[in-house]
C-alpha cells in the first residue's frame, strides 16, 4: 500500500523561469499550474488502493507462529487505508452516482478453489478479550479454534482461506480487520469468538490458589449478523446454515441475549430455533464489503463448557460444522447466475456511520474497562 501511495504522489520541484523574465510576469501561469497540480493531487488521493499493491497484506497472512506468541506482522495499514475502511459508504456513494446499480450486492458463482474466506481470530495478544473461569485469555481459545477451522475449510476445497491474526489494541484492530478483508478483497468474512457475560452476573471462586470469576448460569453458542452489512441477505443465509450445523451436532444456543437481565446487551433474536442474533453496529460485520458472520462458539466463563471448548474434540466438531455450512453455502451460490443482483438489505435498517463497537458481550468482559 505504501508503494502505491508513493507512486500516486506527485513530486513538486523547482521550475526554472524563462531567461530575462521576472516572477511577477509569469505569476498567472504559475497560479494556474498550482491549481492544476493541487487538483491532480486531490484526485490521486481519492483513487482506490488495490490489495495487490499493498505490500503489508501478504505478510499478514504468512505463518510465523511461535509458541506463546501471536503471528508477526509488518507495519499496520496507513491512515488513508483506515479512513477508507471506516467509511466504505463514501466509496459506494461515488460509484452509485455514476452507476445506480453499482452499490447493489451481486450474487456470484462460488468456486471453492477460488472462494476467498477470511477467518478472523477475535481479539489480539495485547487485548485478549474475556478471561475464562480458569484464567485463560479468550484470544487463546479463538486462535486455536480458528486455526482448526482454517484447516477444515482448506481440506474441504476452500484453498483461498486465510487466517487473520491482528495485533494491537482492541478498537484500532477492528478497523484493521475490515481494511484487510476489503482490500483483499475477501468473498466472505467469518470472525471467531468465545462468549462471556456482563460483570454483574459473575461469581467468585478459587482455582489453583487464585481468585477467579465464573457464571454457570449461561452456556451455548450464538451466531451474529448485522442488518447494516451491504449484503445482509447473504450473511443471514450463511448464519442460518452455520447455526443449524451447530444444533445438528448436539449444541444449544445461548438464550440470554433476549433476557431483561442483560440490560443494554439485549439484541434481537432473528431465529429462535437456531440462535441467530443481529448486532447492527458491530464494525467487523457492518463495515466489511462482503457477507460477514461472527460465531461465539461457546461460553468460557461457564466452568463445564470451558473444559469442553478447550478440548480438541469440541474444536473438531465446531470446525466440521463450519466447513459443512460453507460447503452448503457455496453449493447454493453455484447455481446463481453472476449477473443476477441480490436484493438489498431492508430499508428499515439503512447503513449508518457509527463509531467502532465491540461485540455485545465484549464490553461486559472483565478486561473491557480499558476499551
Amino acid at each position: 500500500m505504501l508503494s502505491l501511495l508513493h507512486a500516486q504522489r506527485i513530486t513538486l520541484g523547482k521550475q526554472a523561469l524563462p531567461s530575462g523574465r521576472t516572477f511577477a510576469k509569469v505569476g498567472i501561469g504559475v497560479r494556474r499550474c498550482r491549481r492544476i497540480v493541487a487538483a491532480t493531487v486531490a484526485a490521486s488521493l481519492l483513487l482506490p488502493i488495490g490489495a495487490s499493491d499493498a505490500g503489508w497484506l501478504s505478510d499478514i497472512f504468512k505463518d510465523k507462529s511461535k509458541p506463546g506468541h501471536s503471528r508477526e506482522h509488518v507495519t499496520s495499514p496507513t491512515r488513508t487505508a483506515r479512513k477508507a475502511a471506516a467509511s466504505p459508504r463514501r466509496h459506494v456513494e461515488r460509484r452509485a452516482a455514476s452507476n445506480p446499480d453499482a452499490s447493489k450486492p451481486i450474487a456470484t458463482l462460488c468456486d471453492p478453489a477460488k472462494f476467498r474466506i477470511v477467518v478472523d481470530v477475535g481479539h489480539t495478544a495485547k487485548s485478549e478479550g474475556a478471561t475464562s473461569a480458569r484464567g485463560v485469555p479468550e484470544f487463546a481459545f479463538n486462535l486455536h479454534l480458528a486455526q482448526r477451522i482454517e484447516a477444515k475449510l482448506k481440506a474441504a476445497g476452500f484453498a483461498g482461506t486465510r487466517l487473520l491474526v491482528t495485533e494491537g489494541n482492541s478498537r484500532p484492530s477492528l478497523v484493521r480487520r475490515v481494511t484487510v478483508a476489503n482490500d483483499l478483497p475477501a468473498d466472505f468474512f467469518l470472525s471467531i469468538h468465545h462468549d462471556s457475560v456482563p460483570n454483574k452476573l459473575l461469581e467468585d471462586w478459587d482455582f489453583d490458589g487464585n481468585k477467579r470469576h465464573f457464571s454457570d448460569r449461561f452456556s451455548g453458542y450464538s451466531v451474529w449478523v448485522s442488518r447494516n452489512n451491504p449484503d445482509f441477505k447473504t450473511s443471514l443465509a450463511f448464519a442460518e446454515l452455520l447455526a443449524r450445523q451447530m444444533k445438528a451436532r448436539g449444541m444449544t444456543y445461548a438464550h440470554q441475549y433476549t433476557e431483561a437481565i442483560m440490560g443494554h446487551y439485549q439484541h434481537p433474536l432473528l431465529n429462535k430455533d437456531t440462535g441467530v442474533y443481529s448486532y447492527d453496529e458491530l464494525i467487523v460485520l457492518r463495515k466489511t464489503h462482503m457477507p460477514a458472520v461472527l460465531l461465539e462458539a461457546g461460553s468460557i466463563i461457564n466452568r463445564d463448557e470451558e473444559l469442553k471448548m478447550d478440548s480438541p474434540e469440541r474444536r473438531d466438531i465446531i470446525s466440521s460444522g463450519v466447513a459443512a455450512a460453507m460447503k452448503q453455502f457455496c453449493d447454493s451460490r453455484s447455481a446463481t447466475h453472476p449477473d443476477v443482483a441480490a436484493k438489498a438489505p431492508s430499508q428499515d435498517h439503512p447503513a449508518q456511520d457509527h463509531p467502532p463497537q465491540d461485540h455485545p458481550a465484549e464490553a461486559a468482559k472483565p478486561e473491557a474497562g480499558s476499551r
